[in-house]
Protein backbone atom coordinates (compact mmCIF):
# COMPACT_ATOMS: atom_id res chain seq x y z
CA UNK A 1 0.00 0.00 0.00
CA UNK A 2 1.72 3.20 -1.21
CA UNK A 3 1.59 6.43 1.15
CA UNK A 4 -0.64 9.61 -0.37
CA UNK A 5 -0.02 13.06 -0.81
CA UNK A 6 3.08 13.53 0.41
CA UNK A 7 5.14 16.46 1.43
CA UNK A 8 8.91 16.49 -0.16
CA UNK A 9 11.82 18.20 -0.76
CA UNK A 10 14.04 17.84 -3.76
CA UNK A 11 17.50 19.47 -4.18
CA UNK A 12 19.23 20.30 -7.54
CA UNK A 13 15.91 20.37 -9.29
CA UNK A 14 16.85 22.49 -12.19
CA UNK A 15 17.41 19.99 -14.42
CA UNK A 16 17.81 16.25 -14.82
CA UNK A 17 17.69 13.46 -12.27
CA UNK A 18 16.54 16.42 -9.72
CA UNK A 19 14.22 18.16 -12.17
CA UNK A 20 12.35 14.73 -13.45
CA UNK A 21 11.75 13.75 -9.69
CA UNK A 22 10.40 16.59 -8.65
CA UNK A 23 7.40 16.65 -11.71
CA UNK A 24 7.07 13.45 -11.43
CA UNK A 25 6.04 13.74 -7.96
CA UNK A 26 3.84 16.48 -8.59
CA UNK A 27 2.11 15.30 -11.19
CA UNK A 28 1.38 11.56 -8.58
CA UNK A 29 -0.07 14.23 -6.51
CA UNK A 30 2.30 14.81 -4.31
CA UNK A 31 3.47 18.27 -2.53
CA UNK A 32 6.72 19.39 -3.57
CA UNK A 33 9.44 21.84 -2.28
CA UNK A 34 11.96 22.14 -5.64
CA UNK A 35 15.29 23.06 -4.36
CA UNK A 36 16.35 25.37 -7.27
CA UNK A 37 19.62 27.95 -7.14
CA UNK A 38 18.26 30.28 -10.04
CA UNK A 39 14.68 31.84 -9.84
CA UNK A 40 14.18 31.26 -13.36
CA UNK A 41 14.85 27.52 -13.15
CA UNK A 42 11.81 27.67 -10.38
CA UNK A 43 9.72 29.69 -12.63
CA UNK A 44 10.33 27.15 -15.72
CA UNK A 45 9.50 24.23 -13.42
CA UNK A 46 6.81 26.13 -11.72
CA UNK A 47 5.03 26.68 -15.12
CA UNK A 48 4.77 22.91 -15.99
CA UNK A 49 3.43 22.03 -12.07
CA UNK A 50 0.19 22.04 -10.44
CA UNK A 51 -0.60 24.47 -7.79
CA UNK A 52 0.47 22.08 -5.08
CA UNK A 53 4.23 22.89 -6.40
CA UNK A 54 6.81 25.41 -4.92
CA UNK A 55 10.25 26.13 -5.88
CA UNK A 56 12.62 27.47 -3.14
CA UNK A 57 16.12 29.10 -3.51
CA UNK A 58 18.31 26.20 -1.89
CA UNK A 59 22.02 26.14 -2.50
CA UNK A 60 23.43 23.00 -0.74
CA UNK A 61 26.61 24.56 -0.26
CA UNK A 62 25.55 27.39 1.65
CA UNK A 63 24.95 27.22 5.42
CA UNK A 64 23.06 30.38 5.30
CA UNK A 65 20.58 29.61 2.67
CA UNK A 66 20.21 25.80 3.68
CA UNK A 67 18.77 27.18 7.12
CA UNK A 68 16.66 29.63 5.15
CA UNK A 69 15.19 27.14 2.89
CA UNK A 70 14.31 24.95 6.17
CA UNK A 71 12.40 28.61 7.60
CA UNK A 72 10.14 28.74 4.69
CA UNK A 73 9.16 25.16 4.41
CA UNK A 74 8.62 25.25 8.11
CA UNK A 75 6.53 28.52 7.13
CA UNK A 76 4.51 26.94 4.43
CA UNK A 77 3.97 23.66 5.92
CA UNK A 78 2.58 25.40 9.01
CA UNK A 79 2.31 24.99 12.88
CA UNK A 80 3.64 21.42 13.82
CA UNK A 81 3.76 19.72 10.08
CA UNK A 82 6.76 18.38 8.92
CA UNK A 83 8.29 16.69 5.80
CA UNK A 84 7.35 13.46 4.65
CA UNK A 85 10.78 13.13 2.68
CA UNK A 86 14.27 14.66 1.13
CA UNK A 87 15.42 13.78 -1.82
CA UNK A 88 19.03 14.77 -1.55
CA UNK A 89 20.05 14.86 -5.93
CA UNK A 90 22.03 18.02 -6.18
CA UNK A 91 25.36 16.68 -7.67
CA UNK A 92 27.98 17.79 -9.88
CA UNK A 93 30.75 15.72 -11.46
CA UNK A 94 34.54 16.41 -11.74
CA UNK A 95 36.80 14.98 -14.30
CA UNK A 96 40.27 15.13 -14.52
CA UNK A 97 43.24 12.97 -13.92
CA UNK A 98 44.05 12.92 -10.00
CA UNK A 99 47.33 13.94 -10.68
CA UNK A 100 46.39 17.40 -12.34
CA UNK A 101 42.85 18.12 -10.68
CA UNK A 102 43.31 20.95 -8.23
CA UNK A 103 42.82 20.45 -4.80
CA UNK A 104 39.95 23.51 -5.21
CA UNK A 105 38.16 21.45 -7.72
CA UNK A 106 38.52 18.04 -5.93
CA UNK A 107 36.99 20.14 -2.45
CA UNK A 108 34.56 21.59 -4.09
CA UNK A 109 33.43 18.38 -5.47
CA UNK A 110 33.02 16.98 -1.76
CA UNK A 111 31.22 20.04 -1.11
CA UNK A 112 28.55 19.46 -3.03
CA UNK A 113 28.17 15.83 -3.66
CA UNK A 114 28.52 15.00 0.03
CA UNK A 115 29.17 18.23 2.50
CA UNK A 116 25.99 19.45 0.41
CA UNK A 117 23.87 16.41 1.48
CA UNK A 118 25.11 16.13 4.75
CA UNK A 119 24.06 19.95 5.73
CA UNK A 120 20.49 19.83 4.00
CA UNK A 121 19.98 16.02 5.84
CA UNK A 122 20.97 17.75 9.37
CA UNK A 123 18.59 20.42 9.07
CA UNK A 124 15.78 18.71 7.49
CA UNK A 125 15.71 15.50 9.45
CA UNK A 126 14.01 17.83 12.76
CA UNK A 127 11.21 18.11 9.40
CA UNK A 128 11.10 14.78 9.23
CA UNK A 129 10.46 14.16 12.38
CA UNK A 130 6.86 15.36 12.47
CA UNK A 131 5.91 13.78 9.99
CA UNK A 132 6.67 9.87 10.43
CA UNK A 133 7.17 7.43 8.75
CA UNK A 134 9.62 10.01 7.17
CA UNK A 135 11.94 8.93 3.80
CA UNK A 136 15.50 10.18 3.11
CA UNK A 137 16.06 9.36 -0.89
CA UNK A 138 20.39 10.04 -1.75
CA UNK A 139 21.03 9.66 -5.02
CA UNK A 140 24.28 8.12 -5.44
CA UNK A 141 26.08 6.15 -8.58
CA UNK A 142 27.31 2.91 -9.82
CA UNK A 143 30.47 4.96 -9.27
CA UNK A 144 30.09 4.92 -6.21
CA UNK A 145 31.06 0.94 -6.32
CA UNK A 146 32.86 0.83 -8.80
CA UNK A 147 35.84 3.26 -10.08
CA UNK A 148 36.61 4.80 -13.05
CA UNK A 149 39.55 6.72 -14.71
CA UNK A 150 39.73 10.47 -14.92
CA UNK A 151 36.44 10.32 -12.30
CA UNK A 152 38.75 10.16 -9.11
CA UNK A 153 37.15 12.74 -7.36
CA UNK A 154 33.49 12.08 -8.49
CA UNK A 155 33.64 8.56 -7.69
CA UNK A 156 35.22 9.36 -4.22
CA UNK A 157 32.07 11.36 -3.30
CA UNK A 158 29.83 9.21 -4.14
CA UNK A 159 31.50 6.28 -2.34
CA UNK A 160 31.19 8.43 0.42
CA UNK A 161 27.85 8.72 -0.54
CA UNK A 162 27.25 5.00 0.23
CA UNK A 163 28.96 5.19 3.22
CA UNK A 164 26.65 7.80 5.00
CA UNK A 165 23.36 6.07 3.38
CA UNK A 166 24.09 3.23 5.28
CA UNK A 167 25.29 5.01 8.52
CA UNK A 168 22.40 6.85 8.36
CA UNK A 169 19.65 4.06 7.74
CA UNK A 170 20.87 2.21 10.54
CA UNK A 171 21.35 5.60 12.69
CA UNK A 172 17.44 6.59 12.12
CA UNK A 173 15.61 2.70 11.71
CA UNK A 174 14.59 3.05 15.17
CA UNK A 175 12.92 6.12 14.01
CA UNK A 176 10.75 4.49 11.69
CA UNK A 177 12.82 6.76 8.80
CA UNK A 178 13.63 4.67 5.95
CA UNK A 179 16.72 5.92 3.75
CA UNK A 180 17.25 4.32 -0.03
CA UNK A 181 20.23 4.79 -2.31
CA UNK A 182 19.64 5.47 -5.68
CA UNK A 183 22.59 3.81 -7.86
CA UNK A 184 22.00 4.68 -11.66
CA UNK A 185 24.59 4.00 -14.22
CA UNK A 186 25.12 6.54 -16.98
CA UNK A 187 22.30 8.88 -16.86
CA UNK A 188 21.19 11.72 -19.57
CA UNK A 189 21.71 14.44 -17.95
CA UNK A 190 23.63 18.02 -18.25
CA UNK A 191 26.09 17.04 -15.89
CA UNK A 192 28.47 15.30 -17.97
CA UNK A 193 28.34 17.94 -20.58
CA UNK A 194 29.39 20.81 -17.91
CA UNK A 195 31.63 17.93 -16.37
CA UNK A 196 33.34 18.25 -20.10
CA UNK A 197 33.70 21.79 -20.02
CA UNK A 198 35.40 21.71 -16.88
CA UNK A 199 37.76 18.79 -17.53
CA UNK A 200 38.75 20.66 -21.08
CA UNK A 201 39.55 23.80 -19.03
CA UNK A 202 42.13 21.39 -17.11
CA UNK A 203 43.22 19.81 -19.43
CA UNK A 204 44.22 23.40 -21.15
CA UNK A 205 46.11 24.33 -17.74
CA UNK A 206 48.45 20.89 -17.59
CA UNK A 207 51.92 20.76 -19.19
CA UNK A 208 52.34 19.46 -22.76
CA UNK A 209 53.63 16.51 -20.82
CA UNK A 210 50.49 15.90 -19.26
CA UNK A 211 48.11 16.04 -22.12
CA UNK A 212 49.68 13.67 -24.07
CA UNK A 213 50.09 11.39 -21.22
CA UNK A 214 46.21 11.29 -20.33
CA UNK A 215 45.55 11.92 -24.25
CA UNK A 216 43.66 8.31 -24.77
CA UNK A 217 41.58 8.67 -21.34
CA UNK A 218 40.96 12.03 -22.05
CA UNK A 219 39.55 11.14 -25.16
CA UNK A 220 37.74 8.13 -24.49
CA UNK A 221 35.83 10.02 -21.98
CA UNK A 222 35.05 12.72 -23.74
CA UNK A 223 33.56 10.64 -26.47
CA UNK A 224 31.54 8.08 -23.49
CA UNK A 225 30.43 11.49 -21.82
CA UNK A 226 29.36 13.49 -25.21
CA UNK A 227 28.57 10.30 -27.99
CA UNK A 228 24.54 10.20 -28.89
CA UNK A 229 24.67 6.88 -28.89
CA UNK A 230 26.22 5.68 -25.65
CA UNK A 231 24.66 3.55 -23.14
CA UNK A 232 22.47 5.11 -20.71
CA UNK A 233 18.95 5.89 -19.24
CA UNK A 234 16.51 8.61 -18.90
CA UNK A 235 15.93 10.85 -15.84
CA UNK A 236 12.40 9.76 -15.76
CA UNK A 237 13.42 6.05 -15.31
CA UNK A 238 15.56 7.17 -12.23
CA UNK A 239 12.56 9.55 -11.01
CA UNK A 240 10.35 6.27 -11.20
CA UNK A 241 12.70 4.91 -8.78
CA UNK A 242 12.97 7.63 -6.65
CA UNK A 243 9.00 7.62 -6.31
CA UNK A 244 8.81 4.19 -5.39
CA UNK A 245 11.55 4.81 -1.99
CA UNK A 246 9.16 7.63 -1.42
CA UNK A 247 6.01 5.96 -1.29
CA UNK A 248 6.39 1.91 -1.37
CA UNK A 249 5.47 0.51 2.19
CA UNK A 250 8.66 -1.19 2.24
CA UNK A 251 11.17 0.52 0.01
CA UNK A 252 14.62 -1.07 -1.08
CA UNK A 253 17.68 0.62 0.45
CA UNK A 254 18.99 0.48 -2.67
CA UNK A 255 18.00 0.76 -6.19
CA UNK A 256 20.61 0.06 -9.12
CA UNK A 257 19.50 1.19 -12.16
CA UNK A 258 20.90 0.91 -15.69
CA UNK A 259 22.03 -1.87 -17.92
CA UNK A 260 25.23 -0.50 -17.71
CA UNK A 261 25.04 0.33 -13.72
CA UNK A 262 24.31 -3.98 -13.56
CA UNK A 263 27.04 -5.08 -16.03
CA UNK A 264 29.80 -2.77 -14.15
CA UNK A 265 28.26 -4.45 -10.81
CA UNK A 266 29.29 -7.56 -11.54
CA UNK A 267 32.48 -6.56 -12.93
CA UNK A 268 33.65 -5.70 -9.55
CA UNK A 269 33.19 -8.50 -8.06
CA UNK A 270 36.51 -9.90 -10.44
CA UNK A 271 40.02 -10.10 -9.54
CA UNK A 272 41.46 -6.38 -9.35
CA UNK A 273 43.47 -6.78 -12.29
CA UNK A 274 41.16 -9.14 -14.54
CA UNK A 275 38.80 -5.87 -13.66
CA UNK A 276 41.51 -3.30 -14.45
CA UNK A 277 42.22 -5.08 -18.07
CA UNK A 278 38.97 -4.85 -19.12
CA UNK A 279 38.52 -1.13 -17.89
CA UNK A 280 41.86 -0.43 -19.96
CA UNK A 281 40.79 -2.48 -23.01
CA UNK A 282 37.36 -0.61 -23.07
CA UNK A 283 39.27 2.45 -22.68
CA UNK A 284 41.44 1.66 -25.65
CA UNK A 285 38.52 1.07 -27.67
CA UNK A 286 36.62 4.44 -27.16
CA UNK A 287 39.99 6.50 -27.34
CA UNK A 288 40.47 4.49 -31.18
CA UNK A 289 37.24 5.35 -31.88
CA UNK A 290 37.57 9.04 -30.82
CA UNK A 291 40.44 9.69 -33.41
CA UNK A 292 38.47 8.39 -36.21
CA UNK A 293 37.51 10.99 -38.15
Amino acid sequence: MAFLKRTILVTGSSTGIGEACALSLDRSGHRVFAGVRRPEDGERLASQSSNRFRWIALDVTDEAGVREAVRTMRHALGEGRGLDGVVNNAGIAVAAPLETVSLEAFQHQFEVNVFGLLRVTQHVLPLIRLAPPGRIVNIGSIAGRVASPMLGAYCASKFAVEAMSDTLRLEVKGEGIQVSLIEPGVVFTPIWEKSMAAAESNEAQMSPEGRARYADLTSAVRRLATHPRRPGVAPEVVARAVVHALTATHPRTRYLIGRDARIRNLLRLLPDRWHDRIVQAAVARLAARAKKP
